[in-house]
C-alpha cells in the first residue's frame, strides 16, 4: 500500500527507492494493511526490510494468502499457512494481527470449519477475522454464534463499514470500480477483544468522506476509554488522499482523547519539479 503511485511526490518523496518508501510512510501513519500479503507470500528478507523501516510499535495487519483462505477455504492449507508465518517472522511485535478475510460465499454453515482452523493456529499470534456473507449480519443468533467462535479463540471481528461510500451512486471512475467490488453489510461497531480493527470505505469526496466516519470518532473514542486500542484504516476509492486523511481521523479522536499519543511528523516532501 505505501507504495501508491500518487503518494509519490507528495506523501513520499519522488524518486525513492521501493526499499525506503515504507519508511517515509511510516512518517504519515503507525499501522498499514498488508494487503499485498493476499496475492503472494513474500520473501522473509523483503519482511525483514519492512521490518527494518519501521519502529517496532508500528502496526502490520497482514492478510492471510488466498490459497489458504479463499482456495482452500481454510481446509488442507498446512503448508502454504506454514511458509506465510515462517516468511513473516521477522516483523516480530510488528505483526498487529494476522487478517483473515474471507470470501462472500463463506456461510454460517462453514464456521465449524473456521473453529478447526482458529484453533490450529500457534497462539504466538493475534487474529482477526471479516467476513461478507450477509447471513452473518440478517440474524442475530448467527452473529452470537460467530462472536462464540472468535472470542474463545481471542479473534476479533473486523468490521468493513462501506455504508457511507454506497449512500449514492459513484460519480468517478474510481468509486465505479469500487461499486461493483466492495461489499454492502451493516455496521458492526462491537469489539470481541482488546484490539478492535475497523475498515472504514469513503467517497471522493473529503467532506463526504469526514461526515461518514462520525459514528467511528465517537467508538473509537469509547474504545480508548474502556482500555482497548483500536486499529482503523481510512480508506477512499482511489486513496489518493488516505495518508492525510488517516491523520486527520486521529486528530479527531484525539481531541475526544487527549491521552492519546500524536503521530509521528512526517519527513517534508519537496514538490515535484520540470527540471
Amino acid at each position: 500500500m505505501w507504495t501508491l503511485k500518487a503518494w509519490q511526490g507528495r506523501f513520499v518523496p519522488h524518486p525513492l527507492p521501493p526499499h525506503e518508501r515504507l519508511r517515509h510512510y511510516a512518517g504519515w501513519c503507525d499501522a498499514v494493511e498488508g494487503n499485498t500479503t493476499f496475492y503472494a507470500t513474500p520473501t522473509r528478507e523483503t519482511v525483514a526490510s519492512w521490518a527494518r523501516q519501521t519502529d517496532p510499535d508500528f502496526r502490520f495487519v497482514l492478510k492471510l494468502p488466498r490459497v489458504v483462505t479463499h482456495e482452500s477455504r481454510l481446509a488442507d492449507s498446512g503448508e502454504p499457512l506454514r511458509a506465510f508465518l515462517d516468511a513473516i517472522e521477522p516483523l516480530g511485535p510488528r505483526a498487529h494481527a494476522l487478517w483473515i478475510q474471507l470470501p462472500a460465499s463463506f456461510a454460517p454453515d462453514d464456521v465449524p470449519v473456521l473453529t478447526r482452523f482458529l484453533r490450529r493456529l500457534p497462539a504466538s499470534h493475534r487474529y482477526a477475522v471479516e467476513v461478507r456473507h450477509p447471513a452473518f449480519f440478517a440474524d442475530t443468533g448467527t452473529a452470537a454464534r460467530l462472536e462464540e467462535v472468535l472470542t474463545a479463540a481471542d479473534a476479533e471481528w473486523i468490521p468493513f463499514d462501506t455504508t457511507a461510500f454506497f449512500a449514492s451512486p459513484p460519480t468517478s471512475d474510481a468509486e465505479r470500480d469500487a461499486w461493483m467490488k466492495k461489499p454492502r453489510v451493516p455496521v458492526r461497531t462491537r469489539a470481541l477483544t482488546g484490539r478492535p480493527i475497523v475498515r472504514y470505505l469513503g467517497r471522493d469526496d473529503t467532506d463526504r468522506t469526514v461526515e461518514g466516519w462520525r459514528r467511528w470518532v465517537e467508538v473509537a473514542a469509547r474504545w480508548l476509554r474502556e482500555g482497548r486500542s483500536p486499529t482503523v484504516f481510512v480508506h477512499t476509492p482511489d486513496n489518493a488522499e488516505a495518508p492525510a486523511l488517516a491523520r486527520r481521523f486521529h486528530d479527531e479522536v484525539r481531541a475526544r482523547v487527549p491521552e492519546l499519543a500524536p503521530l509521528p511528523q512526517p519527513v517534508p516532501v519537496e514538490p515535484l519539479t520540470l527540471f
